[in-house]
């Protein structure tokens, strides 16, 4: 008999130090807003409202932490010498454009921090978790270390979940973490099929490639992952991405598509070959799950992709409620928009599918910065002892939601600018507040800051 499980939603919590630096070719609404004025405060405080909807829905919800901003050490590694003033003053005047990747407020995207394979997949019954080495970005391959460290402090039961190594540095393991990943099953306690979406095949030369963007995730990356995860190549689907999606702004899979236990929907261009993903998918679904998938597809003529990246329709949360229903979490933008909004209102109202509903959400702050709702959260799934036996304080309950939007409306500013990046009190305000923060999630000392 399965276990009984849940999907668990880790959404990374907005850092006090959320600034736009436009650090991610390819990502169109990053690079759009460069050097914009930020709001850390409303960004925080978009990020738990969606988190709250989420456990007022019933649905499990947690977080991860913001990483420590700006990244010290790094700069340290980087010949900045001195104190920390003095490391600031001299990143700040003589390479401003390091200062910005090292202040970056990418980590909050916690679809990019893993890969997570649930224990119903593994061959050793165990749940499995790959940091992203996100190489394809400096600013986002810092993130890495930390996230490893983060992840073995709320997963610590050796029992019951494996901490691998991130992927070699290098271009051919190229790994964007779990925004290139799918899984679908018939419910989350059973075996499911996991789709791997990847831009190249780094030894192969002779493939289509995009004319203005960078592939990012690479085949020997995802598979690389499959084989560490103990998947079965039964249950398992690698799909490229289509380059042309790409140079359209689709940097991630989950730009593109979504996927929730049986419901996969998804852009007919998402894929370089996408009937013959589907055949794929939806066979070794078949044969694992004993049923077929719903597929909902959307054509160009109704949606383009460049509307699709514009209103990151795709990147909806696409959720199981208590009752066995879904719905769509969606951004704001998509209501905004009459194509995508009537497209969503005509997927709930098709009695085809198990899709109920849609809430929209305002996270403009992280839209602004290229990231939607899905982007914010981490899928995963945990049986009943395996939830037990993680760090329990990360979890959102009423009392936490309180405590920690009370804590965001003391610690944050409304207001960032590029020039403040050079400025002390500014690393000492963050410092202050995730000093705080770990005691509120009971972590520890967990940052570097916090061991001197």
């Amino acid at each position: 008999m399965s276990k009984q499980a849940v999907e668990v939603n880790f959404d990374g919590l907005v850092g006090p130090t959320h600034n736009y630096a436009g650090l991610a070719y390819g990502n169109v609404a990053s690079m759009k807003h460069a050097s914009a004025v930020s709001n850390p405060k409303a960004a925080c405080l978009e990020g738990l409202e969606k988190m709250k909807l989420l456990m007022d829905l019933g649905v499990a919800q947690a977080l991860l932490p913001p990483h420590e901003r700006p990244d010290m050490n790094t700069l340290r590694r980087l010949g900045f010498r001195g104190s920390d003033s003095r490391v600031l003053e001299q990143a700040a005047r003589k390479a401003p454009d390091l200062l910005a990747s090292c202040y970056s407020a990418s980590s909050m995207w916690a679809a990019n921090a893993a890969t997570v394979s649930p224990s119903a997949d593994t061959a050793d019954g165990l749940v499995h978790f790959t940091p992203a080495n996100l190489i394809s970005h400096f600013h986002r391959a810092i993130e890495t270390e930390f996230t490893q460290k983060l992840l073995e402090t709320i997963f610590r039961d050796p029992s019951m979940f494996v901490h691998h190594a991130a992927l070699p540095f290098a271009d051919q393991f190229s790994d964007e973490g779990a925004a290139n990943h799918t899984r679908l099953c018939k419910s989350h306690n059973e075996k499911g099929v996991e789709l791997f979406v990847y831009g190249k095949k780094a030894l192969e030369y002779s493939s289509p490639t995009p004319q203005s963007f960078p592939q990012r995730q690479t085949y020997e990356a995802s598979s690389a992952i499959a084989r560490l995860h103990r998947l079965e190549p039964q249950t398992t689907v690698f799909a490229r991405q289509n380059p042309v999606a790409i140079d359209a702004g689709v940097f991630h899979n989950d730009v593109i598509s979504v996927g929730n236990q049986d419901v996969f929907f998804y852009h007919s261009t998402a894929f370089s070959d996408t009937p013959s993903v589907l055949a794929e998918l939806n066979h070794k679904f078949q044969e694992c799950c004993g049923s077929e998938l719903t597929l909902i597809e959307v054509r160009p003529e109704q949606i383009s992709v460049r509307e699709a990246v514009d209103t990151y329709l795709f990147n909806s949360q696409l959720v199981t409620l208590p009752d066995g229903g879904m719905c769509f979490i969606a951004p704001i933008e998509c209501m905004e928009n009459d194509k995508t909004r009537t497209s969503l209102e005509s997927i709930v109202a098709d009695s085809a599918n198990p899709i109920r509903a849609v809430h929209y959400v305002d996270i403009r702050q992280s839209m602004k910065n290229g990231g939607g709702p899905a982007c914010l959260r981490l899928r995963v799934v945990l049986t009943e002892d395996e939830r037990t036996a993680s760090h329990q304080e990360i979890y959102l309950t009423p009392s936490v939601y309180g405590e920690l939007k009370n804590w965001v409306l003391h610690h944050y500013r409304d207001r960032l600018l590029p020039t403040d990046l050079g400025d002390l009190s500014l690393l000492n305000e963050s410092r202050r507040a995730l000093d705080e923060l770990t005691q509120i999630l009971k972590l520890g000392s967990i940052y570097e800051f916090q061991k001197v």
